[in-house]
């Protein structure tokens, strides 16, 4: 792994009541209290936002959103806005998971106003980006990959793409138990880098790049020893804070 401090996020999804959301963080945080090399987040409910934020303040552990709304305020029922993420103080947010764009129709148009949406407003954006099965047995993923990371950056400045953090989730690895091999995974992530050194090395060479599909405890280590990996978007295996922990360590090294 590069020299970049890894991010561990885990990505709970549409899971954990506040009550339960309390009983995790409470196990999570000394598990982790004394790994310095690598940053973690927990990516949660909007339900569960306000009390995350509470409960791991003063914490090496960032509480991030699961989706937002490009605009900062309008008549757009059931949206969240950056400006209210702000509110409640979560420190990031999760962009274009393959499960909104599959499930309601997130669309890397929608994404090119998203991701400079959250960095205007201070956050990290995590965007995700992924080929389904189909491309992957058609050899279509440099393609897919192409469109999905020239659409989405197309509304982030040169001196801001290094803020952006990029979740590479092979589609068909996700939930599935399947993971991306070692070399696919890193094919991948190095093509990502090459896509945005096109636009600027410096910024490449700064941006941190996760995997994410199916990662657990028995393979995190060597996805994130991958030279181009600087860390993992985490789903099933984030919802147990001992799983999740164990993670973090290592992607600690």
């Amino acid at each position: 792994m590069s020299a970049l401090t890894p991010l561990i996020a885990g990505n709970w999804k549409m899971n954990k009541t506040r009550a339960q959301a309390e009983e995790y963080i409470q196990a999570l945080l000394p598990a982790v209290s004394s790994v310095d090399a690598v940053d973690v987040a927990i990516c949660v409910p909007f339900t569960a936002l306000e009390a995350m934020v509470d409960s791991a303040r003063g914490s090496r552990v960032e509480v991030y959103a699961q989706n937002m709304h490009q605009e900062p305020e309008g008549a757009f029922t059931g949206e969240v806005s950056a400006t209210m993420l702000n509110d409640v103080g979560a420190q990031g947010v999760v962009l274009g998971h393959s499960e909104r764009r599959e499930h309601f129709g997130e669309t890397d148009r929608a994404l090119a106003l998203k991701v400079p949406a959250a960095l205007a407003a201070g956050m990290t954006p995590i965007l995700c980006v992924g080929e389904t099965e189909g491309e992957r047995d058609n050899d279509d993923t440099d393609r897919k990959l192409r469109q999905q990371i020239k659409d989405a950056l197309a509304g982030v400045r040169d001196e801001r793409l290094a803020e952006v953090v990029i979740a590479y989730e092979p589609i068909w690895a996700i939930g599935t138990g399947r993971v991306a091999s070692a070399e696919q995974a890193q094919e991948a992530i190095a093509f990502i880098r090459a896509l945005v050194g096109d636009r600027d090395s410096s910024a490449a060479e700064k941006l941190r790049i996760l995997y994410g599909g199916s990662v657990k405890p028995e393979n995190a280590a060597e996805l994130m020893a991958l030279k181009d990996v600087n860390g993992a978007l985490v789903g099933g295996a984030s919802l147990e804070a001992d799983s999740f922990a164990q993670i973090v360590l290592a992607g600690a090294g």
